[in-house]
């Protein structure tokens, strides 16, 4: 998901990192218990009740005192962002000075080929000195503070909760003396002991998860299943996208509708010779200056010649209807 170098002192050390977990949490839809339908959710203003498009949509800090302070995309732009690809070791602290209250989430990170040496040299330094690599690193735009620390024969980057994000705890009750008999202290100790062991999390199981997994399975063996519903899109009304291109499109319409009124003025007129004109001539084109059977010679119009009757074959008329268009 990230790629860069590890640097300490003079050394750098090319990586890729990889997200150390995963969540496998069964994730569930809403939907109507009527049809299945997915239920979905709108924005909508909280002042008008009316739908609001995303694009209208900008980011508003409320103060203490009741004050909306707004930022659009240009103020935000403005905001200095974090896209370097080092990680900075800023120094080594003892492991046991961290409070795991800190961690945040754990990331894999894989030498490069050529770094295979100086990434176990860091590895190696770390375990003999049993200290973790405070460091800095700027991940999706944004700078935080991070840990390196070793498991098994990876580096692990372990990200950081800012100090002023951990909350102290603030209970009085934890204040109050509370007076404790030696003797409950030694029947304490005495539990712990008698529940200690060596801990291994592939002991533990997600049992609700389980659970689920299995009532589901048995409702699909069962046949309680039924199809999923496909919703049909609906017509919400017109967008400003929508609009733009009904606008273009009666445009290139109207334009079009123009082009064919000028160019049909002369030629829209059909005129047919009431004498049957004999087989030789329907089967010609018409031509200028051809004669009728009245033996009056006709002029050629502008564009298009006089309407005569149909021939035969397609393959007959079609080089009058392409020499209708040329100049007399």
């Amino acid at each position: 998901m990230w790629s860069g170098a590890v640097s300490f002192g003079l050394v750098s050390v090319p990586i890729k990192l990889y997200s150390a977990t995963t969540n496998h949490d069964i994730r569930f839809h809403q939907v109507h218990a009527a049809d299945g339908g997915r239920i979905k959710y709108k924005r909508t203003c909280s002042i008008d009740g009316e739908e609001v498009d995303y694009a209208d949509i900008v980011k508003g800090y409320e103060t203490e005192d009741g004050e909306l302070i707004t930022l659009d995309d240009e103020d935000l732009d403005s905001l200095p962002v974090a896209t370097g690809h080092e990680i900075d070791v800023v120094e080594f602290v003892p492991a046991d000075q961290i409070d795991p209250l800190l961690f945040d989430k754990s990331y894999y990170l894989e030498p490069e080929a050529k770094a295979a040496k100086p990434y176990a040299l860091l590895r190696e330094a770390l375990v003999q000195t049993d200290r973790m690599a405070v460091v800095k690193v700027a991940l999706r735009q944004r700078e935080t503070l991070a840990l390196l620390r070793v498991r098994d024969k990876a580096i692990v980057l372990q990200t950081m909760l800012w100090p002023d994000e951990v909350r102290e705890p603030d209970f009085d009750i934890l204040d109050t003396d509370v007076d404790l008999r030696p003797q409950e202290l030694t029947m304490a100790a005495s539990l712990v002991e008698s529940l200690g062991a060596d801990f291994d999390p592939a002991d533990f199981h997600d049992d609700y998860r389980d659970a689920v997994v299995e009532l589901i399975e048995r409702k699909r063996t069962t046949g309680e299943t039924r199809p999923a519903p496909v919703a049909e899109k609906r017509d919400e009304g017109p967008d400003s996208m929508t609009d733009l291109l009904s606008a273009l499109q009666a445009s290139v319409e109207a334009a079009r509708s123009a082009a064919g009124g000028s160019g049909a003025g002369s030629g829209s007129t059909k005129s047919e010779s009431s004498t049957p004109e004999s087989d030789d001539e329907e089967k010609k084109p018409a031509r200028s200056g051809s004669r009728s059977s009245s033996g009056t010679t006709k002029k050629a119009p502008a564009r298009k010649p006089a309407a005569r009757k149909k021939a035969d074959s397609d393959e007959e008329t079609a080089e009058p209807r392409k020499r209708a268009r040329k100049p007399a």
